[in-house]
């Protein structure tokens, strides 16, 4: 209820039962002619009574105001993420703020939590996103460095895949002048991941050695490139050949495709001695091989699980406990090798707020002098929230996908549907090959069994025939 309904003692047991169920409109609200009259009531009460009038005839912003947000239903396929509306004025708390939302990011975690893969996410239905940028429209009390208008990035462990959230104000960083809203909406995850695990966990200095797997992603490109602000830092990066002119630009020393060639014998060759650092989201036997690939005194960093999505579906935890038992075993061969392994989690860092504050004002300084700067492959409409995840999946995107909450026009969404028509008339004529495909291979096998038992027969003559020459 809000300020303005009627007072407590104005309403009767009966009424008071009610009126849950009589709120849908202003016709339905409780009828008196059957009740019996009222006592006489002086003229304050009548005007305490005629006082909720004015607000019962316009309903509070609350109830009118909504917004669009993506919101995850369940577990599955890109179909799973709808876009919705939500209704009612979210309300702040102490240190909250309240800001609207132009731009999001598209990070791994989010293919992995459709799949319910990533832990950290609640339960559907929930809202995906752990980075935004936007404007403050609103402040809660206790708030002192933030003003409406400003315009920030955030980093939330979710939420943000909608048009207004709340958040406290510590998840808000101020834009610098300049910094497009695609550039801020980029920087928090890729960033802030990239940053702490080379200097933080890595403690990169001058003239070592870096693998970067996935150098074409978010994660991939901001480490290669926050690499480069430090001294002759040679940087292997793993990607498909048509990534590394890209790559090899943004300042990945040596690019290899993973898909034609052994990465761990092409490093060997170049650098015999080994690596100083191998940033691993992969998993699996790619652990297990970078690890291999370790200097003395080298570390493995691993913040992800990427090869999951194409294999069997395991809980992280699992994963990473049956990972860490493995290595148990060989104690003692880590500390004869000198060679450490260590994980990362950008989602358990939410009370390091003091680490992440310091993280992300080195690396917008680092974005004012220009030594760093986000590459942004693709900007989809919320209404695209499949094609997007889709690109990433395929691992198609060269950079940081971005959705936009500007919703599409008229024009786009016709093209969305034509697209959609296309692409299901194409799915369907690659089925129908696929089972025309399967029709003639089932034809020939039939053909190849009704053949089998003629060329036994031939074998048999073939062999009489030797018989009676050896008998002549």
């Amino acid at each position: 209820m809000s300020g303005e309904d009627a007072p407590a003692q104005q309403q009767n047991a009966e009424e008071q039962k009610q009126q849950p169920q009589e709120t849908k409109t202003l016709d339905e609200s409780p009828k008196t002619e059957s009740k019996p009259d009222p006592p006489p009531a002086s003229a304050s009460t009548e005007a305490a009574a005629a006082t909720p009038a004015p607000a019962a005839e316009k309903a509070p912003e609350e109830d009118t105001f909504s917004y669009r947000a993506l919101v995850l239903t369940g577990y599955g396929g890109y179909d799973k993420v709808k876009l919705q509306v939500k209704k009612g004025k979210p309300t702040l708390k102490s240190g909250e703020v309240m800001v609207r939302v132009k731009t999001c990011g598209l990070n791994f975690a989010d293919l992995m939590a459709r799949q319910g893969l990533y832990e950290r996410l609640p339960s559907p239905p929930v809202t995906p996103g752990m980075e935004c940028s936007g404007i403050i429209e609103a402040l809660g009390e206790d708030v002192t460095d933030r003003k409406v208008g400003d315009k920030v990035l955030v980093l939330n462990r979710s939420g943000m895949w909608q048009e207004l959230v709340v958040v406290p104000a510590v998840h808000t960083f101020l834009m610098p002048e300049g910094m497009s809203f695609e550039d801020a909406a980029a920087l928090p995850v890729n960033y802030i991941t990239a940053y702490l695990m080379l200097f933080d966990f890595g403690n990169l200095r001058p003239n070592q050695s870096v693998l970067v797997h996935m150098a074409a992603g978010g994660v991939g490109i901001a480490a290669t490139q926050l690499c480069k602000t430090v001294n002759d830092v040679t940087v292997f990066g793993t990607a498909s050949a048509s990534k590394h002119e890209i790559i090899s630009e943004g300042g990945v020393t040596h690019p290899i495709d993973y898909r034609t060639r052994d990465y761990v014998e092409e490093i060997r060759k170049i650098n015999p001695k080994g690596l100083d650092i191998v940033l691993d989201p992969l998993g699996g036997s790619d652990t297990h091989k970078g690890y291999n690939l370790l200097k003395p005194m080298g570390k493995l960093i691993s913040y992800g699980a990427a090869n999951m999505l194409a294999g069997q579906k395991k809980n992280l935890f699992a994963v990473a406990k049956t990972w860490y038992q493995q290595f148990s075993v060989h104690t003692l061969s880590l500390i004869q090798g000198n060679r450490s392994v260590c994980g990362f989690h950008l989602g358990y860092l939410d009370s390091e707020t003091e680490l992440i504050a310091q993280a992300m004002s080195v690396i917008l300084d680092l974005y004012q002098q220009g030594k760093i700067k986000p590459r942004i492959d693709s900007t989809y409409h919320l209404e695209q929230i499949g094609d997007a995840m889709r690109r990433m999946q395929e691992r198609s995107n060269i950079g940081k996908i971005i959705l936009t909450t500007e919703p599409m026009k008229e024009e786009e969404k016709k093209e969305e549907v034509k697209k959609d028509e296309e692409k299901k008339k194409d799915d369907k004529k690659k089925d129908d090959k696929k089972k025309d495909d399967k029709k003639k291979e089932e034809a020939k096998k039939d053909e190849k069994k009704k053949e089998e038992p003629k060329k036994e027969d031939k074998k048999a003559e073939e062999k009489k025939e030797e018989v009676k020459k050896e008998e002549n």
